[in-house]
């Protein structure tokens, strides 16, 4: 191999170390400064588009900074205390439902479970007692990996006005950077990178503005029909099962399970209302997957949900807050790269 292309490697080797080192050494305090250029990176297409419309560049992330933080906090003032009624009534309404489930619910587990041999039966108990312990231990851990990660060493107060701030001065500085990240890049390869970064650039954000889209949209409809479905507290199932369809499997999981349970416990067995209740969520599974996805995430993004649940899990388990806010761009990189690396590996007399 000759000495050049040693050199390079080692050169990108050390520089990843260093970046990797830097994340890890600052992680308590990047919370606030990654969410901002997560805002940035997010709302920068809108600045563009004023910019070239005659309006400054200070203006316009200006507006849409501002905006973007208007729409948040509205919609927070609007449905934070419905969701915190709803929230404090279903926790006062669980030793009823609990109740409910023991007397409706029961005899005929009991019944089912009588078909079996007893040594079946233990096995059947030990095993949903050793899986829903590891359940809610990996969100215990999940959780607590969140928090202690990020959030414990900023204050909220910090969070509040780092954020906005640094999302400011990105947006308006967009170009600078760009221009100077563009003039680092080796001449020598520098076609092949920007080529690289491209790719990136469209999946990371093909992935991060159209599923926020789809969340917002499946959002609205869970909670609309899981309410006008009568189903008590089914406004807030709605809203948390859209938010968490960014991570995929987790929000559609989520909706089902707790619906279902609710749509029992309230409807007394009533086989026609919970039917519609699980329509609910037929309907917006098959309205994401088969409309919002292919429409506004789209094919070409090449991130399998299966990535972007590791790279998520991952993340929270290595550096908590901080890897929530990386995880997706990380995965969306190793992807491209991967995938520019096969293509080579296709082309090389290796492969031939």
């Amino acid at each position: 191999m000759p000495t050049s292309t040693n050199f390079a490697l080692r050169f990108w080797l050390l520089t990843l170390a260093a970046f990797i080192g830097i994340l890890w050494l600052f992680k308590p305090v990047l919370a606030p400064f990654l969410a901002g250029i997560a805002i940035a990176y997010f709302l920068e297409p809108v600045v563009t588009y004023l910019e070239k419309r005659k309006v400054p560049r200070w203006a316009g992330a200006l507006i849409v900074l501002s905006g973007f933080i208007f729409i948040v906090v509205a919609i927070v003032l609007l449905l934070w205390p419905l969701l915190n009624s709803q929230v404090g009534a279903l926790v006062n309404s669980l030793p009823e439902y609990i109740t409910k489930i023991r007397f409706h619910y029961l005899p005929w587990a009991q019944d089912w479970l009588a078909r079996f041999s007893p040594d079946d039966v233990e096995k059947i108990r030990d095993a949903a007692t050793q899986s829903s312990g590891d359940a809610m231990g990996w969100i215990s851990d999940t959780i607590k990996n969140i928090v202690s990660g990020g959030f414990a060493f900023i204050d909220a107060l910090a969070l509040s006005i780092l954020m906005p701030v640094t999302a400011f001065h990105v947006l308006r500085d967009w170009g600078k950077l760009t221009k100077t990240v563009d003039r680092l890049i080796p001449r020598r390869h520098y076609a092949v990178i920007r080529e690289q970064m491209a790719a990136i650039d469209e999946t990371l954000s093909g992935f991060m503005r159209g599923q926020a889209i789809v969340c917002l949209i499946l959002g609205f409809i869970y909670s609309t029909g899981l309410a006008l479905n009568g189903l008590k507290y089914g406004f807030t199932v709605g809203i948390i099962a859209g938010v968490l369809t960014i991570i995929p499997y987790v929000g559609t999981v989520f909706g089902w399970a707790t619906s279902l349970i609710l749509a029992c416990v309230q409807f007394d067995g009533d086989l026609l209302r919970i039917s519609m209740v699980v329509a609910v969520f037929v309907v917006g599974h098959f309205f994401e997957a088969y409309v919002l996805t292919p429409r506004l995430v789209g094919h070409r993004v090449g991130l399998h949900p299966i990535w972007i649940l590791f790279a998520l899990i991952a993340g929270v388990k290595l550096m908590g807050f901080i890897g929530v806010l990386i995880a997706v761009p990380t995965a969306a990189v190793i992807g491209v790269l991967v995938r520019f690396a096969v293509r080579q590996y296709q082309d090389s007399t290796l492969y031939k």
